[in-house]
């Protein structure tokens, strides 16, 4: 790809991401990314194109380092996880870069994507991982106080499961599901999230297979404990809520809400009564889990104080009428019943939240081909999510309101709307650069998601999809029959 510069040279600085996000030193919480922690996170994992605007380097091709310097490769990365369908493909994603370019005036000859599949390749998962991580610990830390819950950060955590391309590559690392015969399924990657009720931003996230031992989502959460600080405070399903973990939490210094497991029983005429279905009760250690080391399991203590409320659900169409919530808040003159359950009612976000990655990101099926490329793919799409949730808090804080009441896909339509224009340099720009910003700001906080508690929708589509075969044999096989006039 070669192109002329114009007078003065293209802008090839890591601020062109921050120039399509719409960021200004203005803003609450516009430092959670900076130029520098991009360039940090290059060089902490040894990411290196080459000196920008200097010769190329001949193993890549001679425009890597020139059009595709660091900082324009991250802004075309991001721009495909924001962007969905035909928009986020490769020949895509070097036409915004060609437009870009062409605004300042730069000829970008020819619309190959080989150098920019190179220059992708070369950004690790470890570099957009470290950068989302990075966003949501900064922003998590800026918060207003009375945004948090009694003093508590809550993380809300749950599990899911991404597709991706039926390779050899993928089908090794991430084999699909055993019910599927050979070659009609897809890879399948499982992932447990940490998410902050207060930001809405992945704080981390574990992968790991489909199925196989220690591959289950008790132990990729259990692989995410390292960001876990005392005095946080876990809310999550009853699937995570065995003993071990209630105490692996607690050692930790770790509080938590979450359901009685379901092979457990409450007994309120037992314990410490603390009110009507409401008491503390001690479990006592059971034997070790074969996953558990011994020093570890000597360590724990040989009984658990846990919280156990009755909490009626009286909603109709709901499916439960009476749930257990078990909890290691057992003040009750500070953590009332009604607070204690409400709070795990909202646990219900992080379903929200991970249907806005998979969903309105279109991120629940991945593109690419090898297991690296995969995961390097998601944890773009996790920076961008959390770029979106940035843009969010901006504008919650501007209207006065929590970021949870905002549309998520109105905030990211705005940002994938303006992402090239908004690029260009301010000096180029104008007054016009601080209209954006102010559009962006007042869009997000004019665009509130409807406020509907106990809504009941049945789990049904009235529009049929296309009545398609399912594929039931080997693509070859079903292809050679047709040639044969034997199939259909």
């Amino acid at each position: 790809m070669s192109f002329t510069p114009a007078r003065g040279g293209a802008d090839r600085s890591y601020d062109l991401v921050l120039q399509s996000l719409l960021q200004s030193d203005s803003l609450p919480f516009s430092d959670a990314l900076t130029s520098e922690q991009i360039e940090q996170a290059f060089v902490a994992e040894g990411v290196s194109f080459g000196d920008a605007g200097c010769e190329a380097n001949e193993a890549l091709s001679e425009h890597l380092g020139t059009v595709y310097t660091m900082g324009v490769t991250l802004w075309a990365m991001l721009s495909q996880a924001l962007l969905t369908d035909v928009q986020r493909s490769c020949r895509s994603a070097v036409q915004r870069v060609a437009v870009y370019y062409a605004l300042l005036g730069v000829d970008v000859s020819s619309k190959n994507t080989g150098a920019y599949c190179r220059a992708r390749a070369k950004v690790t998962e470890g570099v957009v991982r470290r950068l989302a991580k990075g966003v949501a610990e900064r922003c998590e830390a800026a918060v207003p106080s009375e945004w948090l819950w009694k003093g508590f950060r809550p993380r809300l955590i749950d599990g899911t499961t991404f597709s991706m391309p039926d390779t050899e590559e993928n089908q090794a690392e991430y084999p699909q599901s055993k019910t599927q015969a050979e070659g009609l399924g897809f890879p399948i990657l499982r992932a447990v999230a940490v998410t902050s009720l207060v930001t809405g931003m992945v704080l981390d996230l574990a992968t790991g297979p489909y199925a196989g031992k220690e591959t289950g989502e008790t132990a990729l959460f259990r692989s995410l404990f390292g960001i876990f600080r005392r005095g946080d405070l876990a809310v999550f399903d009853r699937y995570y809520a065995g003993w071990f973990m209630l105490a692996l939490l607690q050692e930790l210094g770790v509080e938590f809400v979450t359901l009685l497991h379901q092979f457990r029983e409450a007994n309120f005429s037992q314990g410490r009564r603390l009110g009507q279905g409401d008491h503390v009760v001690a479990w006592p250690k059971p034997a070790k889990p074969q996953w558990l080391d011994h020093e570890t399991y000597d360590r724990l203590p040989a009984e658990l104080e846990i919280r156990e409320l009755q909490v009626s659900v009286d909603i109709p169409g709901f499916r439960s009428e009476s749930l257990v919530v078990i909890t290691s808040l057992c003040n009750h003159r500070v953590y009332s019943r009604r607070d204690v359950a409400a709070l795990y009612r909202r646990r219900w976000l992080v379903e929200l939240e991970l249907r806005d990655i998979k969903s309105t990101m279109q991120l629940d099926v991945l593109r690419r081909k090898t297991p690296a490329a995969v995961r390097q793919e998601l944890w773009t799409g996790l920076l961008a999510y959390n770029l979106v949730r940035q843009s969010m808090l901006q504008s919650a804080l501007s209207g006065e309101c929590s970021a949870h009441e905002l549309s998520f896909a109105a905030s990211l339509q705005m940002l994938a709307n303006t992402w090239v224009l908004a690029a260009i340099p301010p000096t180029q720009t104008g007054g016009g650069r601080e209209s954006l910003v102010a559009l962006r700001v007042q869009n997000g906080h004019a665009q509130r998601v409807a406020n509907r508690p106990g809504r009941v929708e049945p789990r049904a589509v009235k529009r049929r999809p296309a009545p398609i075969a399912l594929l039931t044999e080997l693509r070859d096989t079903a292809r050679a029959k047709l040639i044969a006039g034997t199939g259909t």
